[in-house]
Parts: C-alpha cells; sequence; structure tokens
C-alpha cells in the first residue's frame, strides 16, 4: 500500500491539522458556551479563524463547524444548533439562507474505487433565500438554488433549482415556492 494513503497517513498539512485542534479549544470554550443571543460573539470568533462572515448573521452556539477557514456566509443568515457544517471543503452560504437544526452539510467524501480512500472535497454552494430543512443531508459539489426549499430528513445528491420545494431520499423537485418579491425580501432583512 501507498505510505501516502488513508490508513497510513493524512489527508491535511500540520498547520491544519493544529489549526483544528486550536478551533476545537477555542470551540468548546468561547463558542459553544457562549449564550445564544451572542450571535456577534460568534461571528467574531469564526472570523478570528478565517471565515468570512457577512452582517446580521447567526449561527448558534450548538452547531458544529469543522474548520471554520472553510466557511463563507454572507448577510442575514442563520445555522440552527445541531447544524453541522463539515467544511474539509469550502461552504458557502448566501444571504437570507437557513440552515436548521440537524441539517449536515458534507464537503468531504474519500474515493471508494481506490485501496485507501484519499479524500476528495467538493464546495457546497447555498445560494441566497435557500432553507435547507431539519435533518436534511447535502453531499459534496451540490449547489442548493437560490430560493430553494430542501425538506426535512432528506438527501440531496444532485443540484435543486431555483424557488422550487425539493424532498425525499434522493432530493427531488416536488412544486414550485410561492412567487416571492425579492423586494420585500430585501425590506424584512
Amino acid at each position: 500500500m501507498d505510505e501516502s494513503g488513508t490508513y497510513v497517513g493524512t489527508n491535511f498539512s500540520l498547520s491544519n491539522r493544529i489549526g483544528r485542534v486550536v478551533w476545537a479549544v477555542v470551540d468548546v470554550l468561547f463558542f459553544k458556551l457562549s449564550p445564544k443571543p451572542l450571535h456577534a460573539w460568534r461571528s467574531f470568533l469564526l472570523r478570528a479563524f478565517g471565515a468570512k462572515i457577512g452582517r446580521k448573521v447567526h449561527v448558534y452556539p450548538g452547531a458544529k463547524i469543522w474548520a471554520p477557514w472553510n466557511l463563507e456566509m454572507d448577510d442575514a443568515s442563520a445555522v440552527a444548533n445541531g447544524a453541522i457544517l463539515y467544511t474539509q471543503g469550502k461552504i458557502i452560504i448566501g444571504k437570507n439562507v437557513v440552515i436548521s437544526q440537524g441539517a449536515h452539510l458534507c464537503a468531504g467524501t474519500h474515493d471508494y474505487n481506490l485501496p485507501d480512500f484519499p479524500l476528495i472535497t467538493r464546495p457546497i454552494i447555498v445560494q441566497d433565500y435557500a432553507w435547507v430543512a431539519a435533518e436534511a443531508f447535502i453531499h459534496p459539489g451540490i449547489t442548493i438554488g437560490t430560493g430553494s426549499v430542501v425538506g426535512a430528513r432528506s438527501v440531496v445528491t444532485k443540484d435543486t433549482p431555483e424557488w422550487m420545494v425539493c424532498a425525499g431520499h434522493p432530493c427531488k423537485p416536488l412544486s414550485q415556492r410561492n412567487n416571492i418579491s425579492l423586494k420585500a425580501l430585501e425590506a424584512i432583512v
């Protein structure tokens, strides 16, 4: 077996591994223990670890973020308690997006065709005004379309179209989302 494979080695640099250890300590002591209303504090901590965080972002203390430096969140988006952002690769969240409780966005996987299962990362993009409902699973490389709603416990293996309600295992478009005025949405924020 190749000595650089997953069985005997690591897929991440030493600086990445050290960064994750330091983040894990900060996460436990300062992020997870912060009171729910202190969204600005948690945004500050995420920015300190390289995340690109917009204005009025709400990341709750029970959210699990693997590597903040691979996270981008635009204005007025939220990540609920219990959500998992497995940022082995980039996760990009647009504006006015909701990631609900228990949702799992997984930007990394392994090549099962090779004996040492090397890591593969692909970015996940959740476009503006989308909602990923409770306990949905988003595979690596997926784009959730603008205004798309992903139903609870859905498994998303293909990109979702814009302004559609999608659900299931595998997730499929079910119906058009009501015509929502973007101007009205902007006024709410």
